[in-house]
């Protein structure tokens, strides 16, 4: 059920429990190290929703942190790193190669079709990518395995004949049933109409295709305003449940036109994320220890966070002009 068209403003408290619950098919939006809904990320893991199914598209430590933390069942994906500062993200890492979480593999031109065909509601994807690839041969988890699970379809993938050019084979590819999608972006107003800057990612078809929308945001700005500009509006209010306001609630990635990456944080993170119990140490120090995202920035403080504002012209933040 969507919320009120006229004002869907609410905590960030108040959206998470009321829109994410254990067990949601869910997908984030953003990228690695781009416009990822870091705030909302912290707040699932001060309330404690857990065995979630993941469409996880190019993922960062948004995931990475939650899986760290146990909260992921099954997780579909095609890369997972804080980019420049990890190759691979560390506790995804150890959860595949010590069998922690149930994972399959996508090439991410696949996943990004996914979850765009999940957006126009379409019964299967066919492809072409990822035949004659490991990727359409070694399955994470096995056909006899799916029959168990809940959310998770029954193949990760069926090899046909083009019905219509009988001996040209395709890739057919499930699409997602997503519960919840959460973006993270520069506007919004009241009645959840989202104005995107930059690349939209994947963050567009994620909103459209879930039953249940957060939009969490930089700027607030009126109805009315959002209006003036049409054709930079991204989302319809009408697929969006709840608009909450969280200036810098992508930190410590970058949100295009508004700051750049926390270097200092994410060289942090790659360090800590190395064994369970500094892992540990860091999301007791940065999250757990807080009780809303407000804390969270008073702790990183006013200095570091001007010292990321984008400047004018280049896009990023800058040390000298």
């Amino acid at each position: 059920m969507r919320g009120d068209i006229l004002d869907k403003l609410m905590s960030m408290e108040e959206a998470i429990r009321k829109f994410v619950k254990d067990g949601d098919h869910i997908s984030f939006g953003g990228f690695t190290t781009n416009r990822k809904p870091y705030a909302a990320v912290h707040e699932i893991m001060r309330q404690g929703q857990k065995d979630f199914v993941v469409e996880a598209g190019p993922a960062g430590g948004d995931w990475d942190m939650l899986i760290g933390e146990g909260r992921v069942k099954v997780y579909n994906n095609c890369y997972t790193a804080n980019s420049g500062y990890s190759n691979v993200s560390r506790r995804f890492r150890d959860a595949i190669e010590n069998g922690k979480m149930l994972f399959e593999d996508y090439s991410q031109d696949s996943m990004m079709l996914m979850l765009h065909a999940a957006m126009l509601g379409l019964p299967f994807l066919p492809v072409r990518m990822m035949l004659g690839s490991d990727l359409e041969k070694v399955w994470g988890i096995s056909e006899e395995d799916r029959k168990n699970l809940d959310k998770v379809p029954n193949k990760k993938l069926v090899v046909m004949d083009n019905p219509f050019n009988p001996g040209e084979k395709v890739c057919c590819l499930p699409v997602p049933q997503l519960d919840t999608a959460i973006i993270h972006v520069q506007k919004a107003s009241p009645d959840g109409t989202v104005s995107i800057e930059g690349d939209e990612f994947h963050d567009v078809d994620i909103a459209v295709a879930a039953r249940k929308t957060i939009v969490t945001c930089e700027t607030v700005v009126s109805n009315e305003e959002i209006r003036k500009n049409p054709e930079r509006n991204s989302i319809p209010g009408f697929v969006v449940d709840a608009v909450v306001h969280v200036p810098y609630g992508a930190h410590p990635a970058q949100c295009y036109n508004y700051y750049d990456y926390d270097r200092e944080m994410l060289m942090e993170y790659d360090t800590a994320s190395k064994t369970d119990e500094s892992f540990k140490e860091f999301v007791n120090k940065w999250i757990y220890s807080t009780k809303n995202h407000d804390e969270y920035i008073d702790n990183i403080g006013a200095k570091r966070l001007l010292d990321l504002k984008v400047v004018p012209g280049y896009g990023y933040a800058v040390d000298k002009i």
